[in-house]
């Protein structure tokens, strides 16, 4: 009789992590809600692109012969050239122009504005006389693009890492209370199962996010946004590499905070620590996007330089060498979690019953 041969810490280690990734696909409610995300992501981009165009549309305004000349260098404006005050005025009435500019000897210009049914105040401003005005420190980029990037960013790294990461640790759990890890355990050693695990569902996070990228990229080709998807296409190649050392920073994080208990009902006591350093980034990138000293902190700490390294390469405020710094660090913290988390894993996995202190999971 021939002695069975247990599998290497390798193979150990990719047959788990093909079981996480094989669980996953094949369960319809992630595929589901997977491609609903993706269609949220495309139709946002969609609508904000094409509405962009809707609002800098030019505004038609009817006008004589020297007025027209005049307004035609005006920016915005669409000039319908006409015949008299009169025929400006009818094609604002049958609604082929949406103001019209007439003369007026009573007015302080001389001219006059008529709309339909109500005072234009967009085409007002286009026409008044404004002072010259000079910033000092100009943006690098549009107040309101900034804020939607960083709501982008925090959104995709707060919904992938918290989505895998209660799937890790239900999954952890669920194989503790079923004492089906005493089983698997018999075979492997406990430090491949978290690193499969780990791996698995960090290469299911991943494909998501390459996906949403990838979404992006085609919504932003279809509504002609090129020269935004040229801005965000470094930070966006940095956004994946930081995720993926990010994300296993805080998978190996979850899987031992879930090895600490038995019940499903008492993991929120060990992994709220764990979401709320995922709920601080997505918090800051958003309130101080527009704070260069928050953002440099940010782009530093572990936790968040996923979010605030991309964040700051889009705005052009880091130089070549700080993304490659954080990163650093960031593989570095991740290397010492999975460390640390090997441990704890080892020390509470088939500790039933009561909740285990980290003092008592890193004791062992």
């Amino acid at each position: 009789m021939s002695a069975t041969v247990s599998p290497s810490f390798g193979q150990s280690v990719a047959l788990v992590a093909e079981r996480e990734v094989k669980s996953k696909l094949q369960s319809k409610a992630f595929v589901v809600s997977t491609l609903i995300l993706f269609a949220i992501v495309l139709g946002g981009i969609l609508f904000s692109g094409f509405s962009g165009d809707a609002l800098s549309s030019k505004t038609k305004v009817a006008a004589t012969g020297t007025s027209a000349s005049q307004l035609a260098e005006v920016p915005g404006l669409e000039v319908v050239e006409v015949n008299s005050d009169d025929a400006a005025k009818e094609a604002v009435r049958d609604e082929s122009a949406e103001a019209a500019v007439v003369t007026d000897s009573a007015s302080p210009t001389g001219y006059t504005i008529v709309t339909l049914t109500e005072v234009d105040s967009s085409l007002t401003s286009l026409l008044s006389i404004a002072p010259k005005t000079e910033i000092l420190e100009p943006s690098t980029t549009d107040p309101f693009m900034r804020y939607i990037v960083a709501i982008a960013f925090g959104v995709v790294f707060m919904m992938a890492a918290t989505m895998f990461g209660t799937t890790i640790t239900q999954s952890v759990i669920e194989e503790k209370s079923t004492r089906v890890v005493e089983i698997l355990i018999s075979t492997i050693s406990t430090r491949a199962l978290l690193a499969g695990k780990v791996l698995g569902n960090t290469i299911l996070a991943m494909m998501q996010v390459i996906g949403i990228v990838v979404v992006a990229i085609i919504g932003l080709t279809i509504t002609g946004q090129s020269g935004l998807l040229g801005m965000l296409g470094a930070p966006l190649v940095w956004f994946a590499v930081f995720f993926f050392f990010g994300f296993i920073l805080l998978a190996a994080m979850f899987a031992a905070a879930a090895s600490m208990v038995s019940r499903q009902e008492d993991a929120g006591a060990t992994t709220t620590p764990i979401t709320m350093l995922i709920m601080i980034p997505y918090v800051l990138i958003i309130v101080f996007n527009d704070n260069s000293a928050v953002l440099t902190a940010m782009s530093y700490v572990p936790f968040s330089a996923p979010v605030g390294m991309p964040m700051r390469l889009f705005l052009g405020e880091a130089q070549w060498w700080e993304p490659l710094l954080s990163l650093a660090i960031l593989i570095a913290t991740a290397a010492l979690a999975i460390v640390i988390g090997a441990k704890i894993y080892d020390n509470t996995l088939l500790k039933m019953g009561s909740r285990v202190t980290l003092k008592e999971a890193l004791k062992g």
